[in-house]
């Protein structure tokens, strides 16, 4: 070939590229938020609105520090055994989720807290009070509508306020002071059981878990009712050799089946295992039920592949996200797992759940599975560096979830799409042949490219918010509690958007 056809081949190859890259610019249309699966406008999000109040109490917590707490110890020991009476009255009545004595044991509950954490006294009767509270009003609401709003927000407040209460202690106090795991109910099973961390797990148990990445956060906060937890994993014990496997999806891969070694390797800030009660009709008639549930979890992922559901569609099965390992299994066995189903309602927050695949917005949250009176709470395990870590990811999340309802748009830099979507086709080829790869299966390009540009934002802002941490930490000798975070990540964003 000569010169000059050298040349016009080289610029029809130039050509034909630059065709390419333009055509791969086109944008995927907006999702709408008008399919099925989306809320009434009617829900509003559940919101504290005390902010006044956590200053008092923080107030109440200085104040100790600062006065030695001479004479305190009769008096705390006093307030532990009113609240224990307490619970002793209101499980022996059957009461309404609206019913005084449920405010009467919040107030308890919070008042205490900076007493016990000023004076580092009497950490383990605090621990205690707040697991039979828990026990005490989860029991309460098996005769409540869990669909309903006031016992939606009678078990928030006293179940995720009563772990925020402990948190909080935990982390002003040292490590030595708090167990990694906190003991809940060791609900009866008969299914196959497994020692895993001087726990006993069964067959049919559940562990629900919060990731490490900012998405998990996200998963976590973006709830009318924001919670701690962004993963459902389902147990399964052979019941010939008692070795546990576990049952979850995952985004990067879809449905697995780990040993439990792999299960916590698996970066997580905190772990809880929930079992079925064993009261249940279900139960009483097979008590083998758990176990044959997570026996179909078990062989169905061994079967073949299981895509992960980025729709978060809980109805349809033929794709499953994490929480739809547990609950099919369950719902195949005539157990309707979500006695409350999961709304996400803020339109700030939807808009940016559908950039990312959501398109079910009344669905099955990790977080509130925890509220499902038909489960007991096992255990829970977590540490003093992996709670702060949670914290100030959740800070940094609902920080960014008011400025998405302000109109802050999850973006992405438009010229590595073509890029993005050349990989994507990279990844679609492997998983013909099941592998995974950088881009999940599920996931368009551009979602893929916004998970980069939301972690880009989460990390930026969480750099800020620890150095401004350290710094209250340093001008009042104590870690900033919850509340005085969210306001130091505002200030952590605010320095972000100036930096630009």
């Amino acid at each position: 070939m000569n010169k000059l056809g050298s040349i016009k081949l080289i610029k029809v190859v130039v050509f034909l590229i630059v065709i390419a890259y333009l055509l791969l610019l086109i944008p995927e249309r907006e999702p709408s938020l008008s399919f099925p699966g989306s809320v009434s406008q009617t829900k509003q999000p559940f919101a504290w609105n005390q902010d006044f109040y956590w200053e008092k109490l923080e107030a109440k917590y200085r104040q100790m520090q600062q006065s030695g707490c001479q004479d305190i110890q009769n008096q705390l020991s006093y307030d532990l055994i009113e609240a224990g009476n307490l619970i002793l009255k209101i499980s022996q009545k059957s009461l309404d989720p609206e019913a005084p004595a449920f405010a009467e044991l919040e107030r308890k509950l919070f008042e205490v807290a900076p007493l016990i954490s000023g004076c580092n006294i009497f950490i383990p009767e605090y621990i205690r009070f707040v697991t039979d509270m828990r026990d005490v009003v989860k029991k309460q609401s098996e005769h409540w509508d869990m669909n309903s709003d006031a016992p939606r927000i009678t078990l928030y407040r006293l179940l995720y306020g009563g772990r925020t209460a402990i948190e909080e202690i935990m982390l002003q106090s040292p490590q030595e002071a708090f167990p990694v795991m906190i003991a809940g109910r060791d609900e009866p099973s008969q299914t196959p059981a497994a020692d895993v961390r001087q726990v006993k797990i069964h067959s049919g148990d559940i562990l629900v878990s919060r990731g490490g990445a900012p998405t998990s956060a996200l998963i976590a906060r973006g709830n009318d009712y924001p919670g701690n937890f962004s993963h459902i994993a389902f147990v399964y014990v052979d019941p010939a050799t008692h070795e546990a496997k576990i049952v979850e999806s995952h985004i990067e891969i879809g449905v697995v089946v780990s040993t439990v070694e792999q299960y916590l390797k698996d970066k997580k800030l905190r772990v809880m295992l929930l079992r079925p009660r064993a009261d249940l009709p279900q139960l009483i008639k097979d008590p083998m039920l758990p176990h044959k549930a997570a026996e179909f979890a078990y062989r169905r992922a061994k079967e073949g592949h299981i895509p992960y559901d980025f729709a978060m569609d809980y109805k349809d099965h033929s794709k499953l996200f994490c929480s739809e390992v547990a609950s099919e299994a369950y719902e195949k066995y005539g157990i309707t797992l979500w006695s409350g189903i999961s709304r996400i309602s803020s339109p700030g927050l939807r808009k940016w759940l559908a950039a990312f695949g959501v398109r079910h917005f009344e669905t099955q949250e990790p977080s509130d599975l925890e509220y499902d009176p038909q489960l007991v709470v096992v255990g829970e395990w977590r540490d003093h560096d992996t709670l702060q870590k949670d914290r100030y990811d959740n800070a940094v999340t609902e920080v960014m979830l008011e400025g998405a309802e302000k109109g802050d748009e999850i973006s992405y830099q438009w010229y590595l799409l073509p890029l993005a979507r050349i990989v994507k086709g990279y990844s679609a080829a492997l998983n013909l042949f099941g592998k995974s790869g950088p881009i999940p299966e599920g996931m368009s390009a551009t979602a893929a490219l916004r998970t980069q540009d939301y972690d880009a934002k989460h990390s930026a802002i969480r750099e800020r918010l620890s150095a401004r941490a350290e710094q209250f930490k340093t001008e009042n000798g104590y870690a900033p509690p919850y509340w005085q975070l969210v306001k130091l990540a505002r200030a952590a964003k605010d320095d972000v958007e100036k930096s630009k």
